[in-house]
């Protein structure tokens, strides 16, 4: 099996070479057919849910908290069978792994809380650009940018002190990771479309 579906297979869209449709990051545009590969903590929900639904532009577009292994992906058009298989196989040589929240963390302009340990998320990251090299974390725009899980990339200095203040007193929160899930941008939304197991 290529993957497990867990959204709605639509039909393929534009490429992400294509214009933006509105569903734009901070500051990045977001073409539908986009996809991006990450891991969901729902267990950090409860905690950034409130902060995220006002100051993150992903949790505008319907993204769940989660920390990125790797964004941009292939367009969905380019994801075929074989794609797919590359994946299931990638991911099942990894273990499944438990994340610690304790800390926040700051980029220019963002907030974000600080996954511990990073380096099974480095690896999943980096074995993912070592088979997609043309593919590189954020185009390469960063270089190697540290794992995190954005909690808000809007509203200022003000609202991240503020946000950070009433984080920390709910840190520190544990998440167990145990797959990772390909994403799609489509119609200004990011939509669930397939989850690969770590470890099997």
């Amino acid at each position: 099996m290529d993957g497990t579906q867990i959204g709605r297979d639509a039909p393929a869209t534009r490429s992400a070479a294509g214009p933006a449709d509105g569903g734009a990051e901070e500051g990045w545009p977001v073409a539908s057919g986009t996809t991006a590969l990450s891991v969901a903590v729902p267990e950090v929900d409860a905690v950034v849910r409130g902060w995220r639904a006002r100051y993150d532009t992903a949790a505008r577009h319907g993204g769940v908290a989660h920390v990125t292994v790797l964004f941009p992906f292939l367009p969905r058009d380019l994801i075929t069978a074989a794609e797919r298989a590359a994946l299931r196989d990638l991911f099942a040589a990894q273990s499944a792994f438990t994340l610690t929240f304790a800390d926040c963390g700051r980029f220019p302009g963002v907030l974000y809380l600080v996954p511990e340990p990073a380096a099974p998320l480095r690896a999943l990251t980096a074995e993912v650009a070592r088979r997609w090299p043309s593919h590189p974390p954020y185009g390469g725009l960063f270089g190697e940018l540290a794992p995190h899980l954005t909690v808000a990339n809007s509203g200022g200095e003000d609202v991240h002190t503020r946000a950070e203040a009433h984080l920390r007193a709910r840190l520190p929160v544990t998440a167990r990771v145990d797959s990772v899930d390909l994403v799609v941008h489509e119609e200004g939304r990011w939509l669930p479309w397939l989850d690969f197991p770590l470890g099997r």
